[in-house]
């Protein structure tokens, strides 16, 4: 695994995950970092995920409530609503769909190095250059 990860690819997918993760068991913010942060997004931020628990939320995709806290303010537990189960379904299969082409592309790629292909070496840039 790369030691960073494209921040684009992570925030193309974090609902999807977010989702996915909290159709285990209800849970508050922080925690649903900690799980996603032990399943591998390791430079996960609560910065990173709370906007998009908000705009889950906001489309009806989550359901939430508060429940106090012995070690401090009321926390906001989260959970999947009907809605946000079926979209994370369909979620499900436009990923599967998107791996297999991804991979299908990936496997037929060239080399992955940064050398110049043969045929443009071996080609004279200006009539001078030829030898």
């Amino acid at each position: 695994m790369p030691e960073t990860r494209d921040p684009q690819l992570l925030k193309g997918v974090l609902p999807m995950l977010a989702l996915a993760a909290l159709t285990r068991a209800e849970t508050y913010g922080y925690e649903l970092v900690t799980v996603l942060r032990d399943a591998g997004l390791t430079e996960l931020s609560t910065g990173t995920l709370y906007p998009v628990l908000t705009r889950l939320e906001r489309d009806g995709l989550l359901t939430s409530r508060l429940v106090a806290s012995s070690s401090g303010p009321a926390r906001k537990y989260y959970r999947p609503s009907d809605v946000g189960l079926r979209a994370l379904a369909d979620q499900r299969t436009a990923w599967a769909a998107l791996v297999a082409v991804a991979g299908r592309v990936l496997a037929d790629a060239g080399p992955t190095t940064h050398a110049q292909p043969a045929v443009l070496a071996a080609a004279p840039t200006t009539p001078g250059e030829r030898s």
